[in-house]
């Protein structure tokens, strides 16, 4: 079943738009993310975000439909994970996007040493680093960030907690993360995200060098 999540507090009205995410933590991630790259609009965006409960972009077209589509002035976007590996299934449905990671989910763009070392409060641990460097690819070896399966890495019982000696939470590297360690994959949903909304310049929240809000 379909979910709209809505933040406690009230917030103003975007206008019909639908942000659609396949679950609770990729909408926890992308709004971390959201207070760094689109704070004028991150609590109206997910004010009222749809919970797919997986990767069923079907259900996204389906509630987009019977909110009105297009005809109706109702705009969105559907994030989605590649999960497999293989090239993004290409949908269409006029108002709403459709935006696949690059990467297999959502939460191989959490896979910054630095991030989880300050997430953990071991950003000066040379050894933090060290371990999560010998369970990650090399920095610049894309092809295998797009093959990694990051959800077992980062799982409770998964290899990098593990190593590390605790758990790792996605939502707070999510927060944790600083403007120049955003993978381009991140950036680029993030100005179509402006862009459908209206924003019409990056906002300075690009040059601030902490993970705070």
């Amino acid at each position: 079943m379909l979910r709209i999540d809505r933040d406690p507090d009230p917030a103003p009205d975007l206008g019909k738009f639908f942000l659609y995410v396949e679950g609770p933590r990729d909408r926890a991630i992308l709004r971390e993310w959201a207070y760094r790259l689109l704070p004028s609009m991150a609590r109206r965006l997910f004010h009222g975000s749809v919970i797919l409960g997986g990767r069923r972009p079907a259900r996204a077209i389906e509630h987009f439909r019977r909110a009105g589509g297009l005809e109706q002035g109702v705009r969105g976007m559907c994030v989605l994970d590649r999960d497999d590996g293989t090239p993004p299934i290409e949908h269409s449905e006029p108002g709403l996007d459709f935006f696949t990671w690059g990467r297999r989910h959502i939460e191989s763009y959490l896979l910054v040493p630095e991030a989880i070392c300050r997430t953990l409060r071991r950003a000066d641990d040379p050894r933090a680093t060290r371990l999560l460097k010998q369970h990650l690819p090399a920095e610049a070896d894309e092809d295998a960030y797009r093959c990694v399966d990051a959800k077992r890495l980062l799982a409770p019982n998964g290899p990098l907690p593990n190593a590390l000696g605790g758990p790792i939470s996605p939502h707070a590297v999510a927060r944790a993360t600083r403007s120049h360690e955003f993978h381009p994959d991140v950036l680029q949903l993030f100005e179509r995200l402006r862009e459908r909304l209206g924003v019409s310049t990056p906002e300075s929240v690009y040059s601030k060098s902490n993970g705070s809000r």
